[in-house]
C-alpha cells in the first residue's frame, strides 16, 4: 500500500510539471507573437511617418520649386544615411531605399550622377530656382503637381516626380 501511494505521489507531481510546462510554452508562444506585432507596428509607423515627409506635398495645388528643393534635400539626407554614393540600379540590394526625386524628367538629389559633389547639387538647385524667378507671373511662382511611389518590399517612397 505504501508503494501504491508514493506511485501515486510520483504520477501528480509529473502530471503537474507537464502542466506547468505547457503553461511556459504558452506563455513563450504568447509574448513572442505581441513582440513580433509590437515591431511591425513600429515600422509600418516609421514608414508611414518617413513617407509623410513627401506625401504632405501631393495633391496640393500651392507647391513651389522651393518645396521640390526640400523634397530633393530629404532625398539626399535618406541616401546619404544609407551610404549610397549614386543612385542603385536594379536587383541591387537597397534598391528600394534609393529616392529619386524627379523634376522635369531629371533626377535633381545628391546622387543621380557619379560625379556629383553637393557644391554641384547644391549650384543645381539654385539653377532651378533662378529660373522659376524668371517665371513669376501674377499668380505667383509656378506650381508642381507631385506624385510618389511607394515601394511594395520597404513600404516607404523610392521615387518623387515633380511636374509643372
Amino acid at each position: 500500500m505504501e508503494n501504491a501511494s508514493k506511485a501515486l505521489l510520483m504520477a501528480g507531481a509529473v502530471l503537474l510539471g507537464i502542466m506547468v510546462l505547457s503553461l511556459g510554452v504558452l506563455l513563450f508562444s504568447s509574448f513572442g507573437g505581441t513582440s513580433s506585432r509590437i515591431h511591425d507596428n513600429i515600422e509600418e509607423n516609421q514608414a508611414t511617418q518617413f513617407n509623410s515627409q513627401f506625401t504632405k506635398y501631393v495633391g496640393k495645388e500651392n507647391v513651389t520649386i522651393y518645396d521640390v528643393v526640400s523634397m530633393a534635400r530629404l532625398a539626399t539626407q535618406n541616401n546619404q544615411n544609407y551610404e549610397f554614393a549614386h543612385r542603385a540600379v536594379a536587383g541591387v540590394t537597397g534598391v528600394d531605399r534609393y529616392i529619386s526625386v524627379i523634376c522635369g524628367n531629371v533626377s535633381i538629389e545628391l546622387g543621380y550622377l557619379e560625379t556629383q559633389t553637393i557644391e554641384d547639387m547644391e549650384s543645381h538647385f539654385n539653377k532651378l530656382i533662378s529660373e522659376d524667378l524668371k517665371l513669376v507671373g501674377q499668380n505667383g511662382l509656378p506650381k508642381y503637381n507631385v506624385t510618389v511611389e511607394i515601394s511594395e518590399v520597404t513600404n516607404r517612397v523610392f521615387k518623387v516626380i515633380c511636374v509643372k
